[in-house]
């Protein structure tokens, strides 16, 4: 690992330290507390995914929902239509703010918890996501193409098909597992607690996640990033010294 990125890492920490609760802070209202297994999720060659556990308790019986999102990004939706007997891009939408990864996990079924205007508010649930086209469409369009990028979205595993289970050990400790896949997004993810009374949010913690590539495959993709012509330069030297000395054996024998 070269100085830069162990800075970069150091930092990161640094960071998540700085964020998570500790015992000398002061108490606010302790109505619901929460933490992560693992703040780090460590990208490694070979990285199949991984599962990360949330466990809490909350201060009186209540409901509990939790939402994961990802680093967001500008995604575009192209839509194919049948020209002349062929199937071409005919039209594209930008949206942004697109969460890279979103789940959601709740104790019961989410309509049953909360009204839509409240999950629309705190963005809890696919639907209630805000992501907001970059161009003036009509709404109709709007709501094709945004299904559409949801959609694309579950193909590649990114976001829930299904609402996640969270668990109740008793009436007051709870937790429940996000499962991220081994094509996540890297980057900083919030992991957001609601605590539900009343169909109402009457409490809410935030807890970051840091999702990081670590060691060789880590400088590969830095170094890609950051010096893409060097990269494609030295991708194509790679390959013709792999063609030519395949050529070569094959000449010896």
């Amino acid at each position: 690992m070269t100085v830069p990125r162990r800075k970069k890492v150091m930092v990161m920490l640094a960071l998540l330290a700085f964020c998570m609760p500790t015992p000398w802070m002061p108490a606010r209202a302790q109505t619901l507390v929460a933490d992560l297994s693992s703040h780090l999720i460590a990208i490694t060659t070979g990285f199949t995914g991984t599962d990360v556990v949330l466990f809490g308790a909350i201060d009186q019986p209540g409901d509990v929902a939790v939402v994961i999102e990802g680093p967001e990004t500008s995604q575009t939706v192209r839509r194919k239509d049948r020209i002349a007997g062929i199937w071409i891009n005919n039209e594209t939408l930008k949206f942004s703010h697109v969460p890279g990864f979103y789940g959601v996990a709740s104790n019961k079924p989410l309509d049953a918890l909360l009204p839509p205007a409240v999950a629309q508010r705190h963005e809890i649930g696919l639907d209630h996501v805000r992501m907001l086209p970059r161009v003036d469409a009509d709404a109709a369009t709007v709501a094709e193409f945004r299904a559409a990028l949801i959609r694309n979205k579950q193909r590649e595993g990114l976001y829930g098909t299904e609402v996640g289970e969270v668990v109740f050990l008793g009436q007051r400790l709870f937790r429940t597992s996000i499962s991220f896949p081994a094509n996540v997004p890297i980057g900083l993810y919030t992991v957001s607690v609601y605590l539900i009374r009343d169909r109402d949010v009457v409490g809410a913690q935030t807890t970051p996640l840091a999702v990081s590539k670590i060691g060789f495959s880590a400088d590969i993709f830095d170094f890609a990033q950051h010096d893409g012509l060097a990269y494609g330069v030295m991708g194509v030297l790679l390959a013709v010294g792999a063609g030519w000395l395949a050529g070569s054996v094959f000449r010896k024998g």
